[in-house]
């Protein structure tokens, strides 16, 4: 199996080093065919390393970086005054070929801000979008874009966001014919806003594509489609509304259980089941949002990322470049192009 590399963005996050670091660990000791180019402080970042065997520090180059981009920081202001961040440092690793990939869990804004700016989009792109696996019922998962990269989209957005979703999903789930709806208020043709009338009326004339129509918030988790399109701002309110729906069931059940002793004892006998369904909706195993459409491949962490949710983070970076994804959507992008002219 060919060596990859991964570049890491060590500062970034709410946690910061510790969680990142612990991951990156992992995944040396794990993957002998990946190495990593770690970027931030290396005063952090040599101490963990030097626990590792002479064979794997020897895959890992360490990037000192005297700046960090913080969660306040403004995209504009990391762009133009963060130079020697470790987050424009790793996504400049992609850029430069030295990675494959890399991977953050720094602030969304100036992550989206440097790799579009670095990076560049795909021929046919306009902007990219965030994406992201979610649980489906039948143990499938399914595709939610753009997750908050562009909050104003266009019909062409919408319709550039399908096309790259069909490919991530024909790449990542092995799906033929990925299912492709659209995100709306209901599934009659007569509702809906503009902006997703015309992107509808726009991907029902694209035979390239697997496109089913509309499907409403609570189909996302019915394994109605594979791929769900959506603006930025619909998307990341229905990300979090589930994240947070997530925690609270599962903040519930631990109160409930712990109520009194019969429940403790319902609970005990319960509890193989419960692990069974928390490990498939886990929040963790869904970590790692792609920046698709770029010449690159970028993959956001959550910001509050555990270790073990930030090495599924670096995982699907990792898995995106095994796959040459930005090369197979350019590909896609260019045939359905090419077949409305």
């Amino acid at each position: 199996m060919s060596q990859l590399t991964l570049a890491l963005d060590i500062m970034g996050g709410d946690h910061g080093p510790p969680v990142i670091l612990s991951a990156a660990l992992k995944a040396i000791r794990l993957h002998p065919d990946f190495n990593f180019i770690l970027c931030g402080d290396r005063r952090v970042i040599d101490p963990e390393i030097n626990q590792l065997s002479e064979a794997q520090r020897s895959r890992v180059i360490v990037r000192h970086c005297e700046e960090i981009v913080t969660m306040s920081d403004a995209p504009a202001h990391a762009l133009r005054h963060k130079k020697d961040s470790s987050m424009r440092r790793a996504i400049e690793a992609v850029q430069t070929k030295e990675a494959d990939a890399c991977v953050s869990a720094g602030n969304t804004g100036a992550l989206l801000s440097l790799a579009y700016y670095l990076l560049k989009t795909l021929q046919g792109v306009d902007r990219p979008a965030l994406v992201s696996f979610m649980p489906t019922a039948g143990h499938h998962k399914v595709l939610l874009l753009d997750l908050g990269a562009n909050v104003n989209c266009t019909c062409e957005a919408l319709f550039q966001y399908a096309v790259m979703g069909s490919v991530l999903a024909e790449l990542m789930m092995g799906k033929t014919k990925p299912r492709v709806a659209l995100l709306n208020v209901g599934e009659e043709d007569i509702k809906g806003n503009t902006l997703v009338k015309l992107a509808d009326e726009h991907l029902r004339s694209v035979p390239a594509l697997n496109y089913i129509g509309y499907v409403e918030g609570d189909d996302i988790f019915t394994d109605h489609a594979d791929v769900v399109v959506t603006d930025g701002f619909t998307g990341n309110i229905a990300l979090k509304s589930s994240e947070g729906l997530a925690k609270l069931v599962a903040s519930e059940v631990k109160k409930q259980s712990a109520s009194n002793v019969w429940s403790r004892i319902r609970a005990r006998i319960a509890l193989p089941l419960l692990k069974s369904i928390y490990n498939r909706v886990n929040p963790d195993q869904y970590n790692g949002a792609s920046l698709i459409g770029l010449r690159g491949i970028v993959v956001k962490s959550h910001g509050n990322a555990s270790a073990d949710a930030f090495y599924y983070a670096i995982f699907q970076a990792m898995q995106e470049a095994r796959l040459r994804v930005p090369e197979k959507i350019k590909h896609k992008i260019e045939t359905v192009l090419l077949e409305q002219l």
